[in-house]
């Protein structure tokens, strides 16, 4: 008899378990992956839309009414009034030099000095020679008056008398022409201490002591530039002319130099001449203005920006450079509502002043622009307005000239 076989039930049984085990944890498996991307999503929209409905924070400036002046800018140079290489009048040698570089001078200090000896020497000569001429000529009168007095006793002729009388007005000539060479002289004389024509400062010598001066030299002692006042020259376009005549006609227009760069104010003086040409090539006219330059912040040869003031534009719509947005259409503003909300007003602008522009249409006295955060906004968007310090605003734009 064979013995029966059982089958595995048990074995069946456990496989069966762990398949359903098996399905079980990829079904919740899978529930917890659709599930979990799905809440995500919730929370992440639900904030969106929070940060949506958000104001964004901007500053904002009501619109100004204001007198704004129009200001041009040019690169420029400054010159001085007067520069002169101080040379010498006569030859001789250069005994002394009575200046030091960099010295400033007055108008007929000694600069330095001729051997006057030469010179001396020709004075005396030229003396001597004219009393020597002074003599005859009184000699000569003395002649004259005899020959006169002979003529009336008819013991002289008439031609004796006419004679003496005309030797009386050779010696005179002759005396005249003595007294010019003693003048000329004496001049000399005087040119040997060499003089500074103009009052300035000193540069560095040219010469030094012992040299032999000659007065057809091409090179000088030394040359005197004048500091005190001092002129700057610049350049405008020719667009500008209209407004720089009309603005000279009511009084010399006021003038600012700053540093090359713009960042450093200089001086303040005056505008004094409007070139009578415009160059053709560039298209642009030169001006020149004087300074009083007390404090030496000027020095010729430096390079600037001068600043000039055409006109003041009275009762001119303004607002904070940093308002005006360019877009497609042209430059805009955003406007604040009442409600808080956003929209944008195209404008157009004028001249622009120590970061400040003036608007002439688009805008009204009153309106509350904004004046940073533009780059969020759009059309109806939501905005918690603060006030911009617009001193600060045209002092940040206003360090460097316009």
């Amino acid at each position: 008899m064979n013995p029966s076989r059982e089958p595995p039930r048990k074995s069946g049984r456990k496989k069966t378990y762990l398949f359903g085990m098996i399905v079980l944890a990829a079904v919740g498996t899978g529930a917890a992956l659709v599930w979990y991307p799905t809440q995500g999503e919730g929370r992440t929209k639900a904030k969106s839309e929070e940060a949506a409905s958000r104001p964004i924070p901007v500053h904002s400036t009501k619109v100004m009414h204001e007198d704004l002046p129009v200001v041009r800018t040019g690169l420029g140079i400054v010159s001085p009034l007067s520069a002169v290489d101080v040379k010498t009048r006569v030859d001789g040698q250069l005994q002394h030099l009575a200046f030091t570089e960099g010295q400033e001078v007055k108008t007929g200090d000694a600069i330095a000095t001729i051997d006057t000896r030469p010179y001396e020497a020709a004075v005396a000569q030229a003396q001597a020679d004219y009393e020597k001429e002074l003599a005859q000529v009184e000699q000569a009168k003395v002649d004259e008056e005899r020959a006169q007095k002979l003529t009336t006793t008819g013991s002289g002729t008439t031609q004796a008398a006419q004679t003496a009388a005309a030797q009386v007005k050779i010696m005179e000539a002759t005396a005249a022409s003595g007294k010019a060479a003693l003048d000329t002289a004496k001049l000399n004389l005087d040119f040997a201490t060499i003089r500074a024509p103009v009052s300035g400062r000193t540069g560095l010598r040219q010469q030094e002591e012992g040299a032999i001066l000659h007065a057809t030299d091409s090179s000088g002692v030394v040359t005197i530039t004048q500091m005190r006042p001092i002129a700057v020259q610049f350049t405008l376009t020719q667009d500008d002319l209209p407004d720089l005549v009309a603005g000279q006609e009511n009084g010399p227009l006021p003038v600012s130099v700053f540093s090359r760069d713009g960042s450093k104010h200089l001086a303040d003086g005056k505008l004094t001449v409007i070139d009578s040409q415009i160059d053709s090539t560039t298209g642009m006219v030169k001006l020149k203005a004087v300074f009083p330059n007390d404090d030496m912040s000027l020095w010729p040869g430096e390079l600037i920006t001068a600043s000039i003031t055409l006109r003041t534009d009275a009762n001119t719509n303004v607002v904070p450079s940093s308002a005006i947005q360019n877009g497609q259409g042209g430059p805009y503003v955003f406007v604040v509502k009442p409600d808080q909300t956003v929209a944008t007003a195209s404008v157009t602008t004028g001249e622009v002043h120590s970061g400040m522009t003036a608007v002439k249409q688009g805008i009204s006295t009153g309106d509350l622009v904004v004046t940073s955060g533009q780059s969020r906004l759009t059309d109806g968007t939501k905005v918690d307005a603060s006030p911009a310090d617009t001193n600060k605003l045209a002092a940040t734009d206003g360090e460097k000239i316009q």
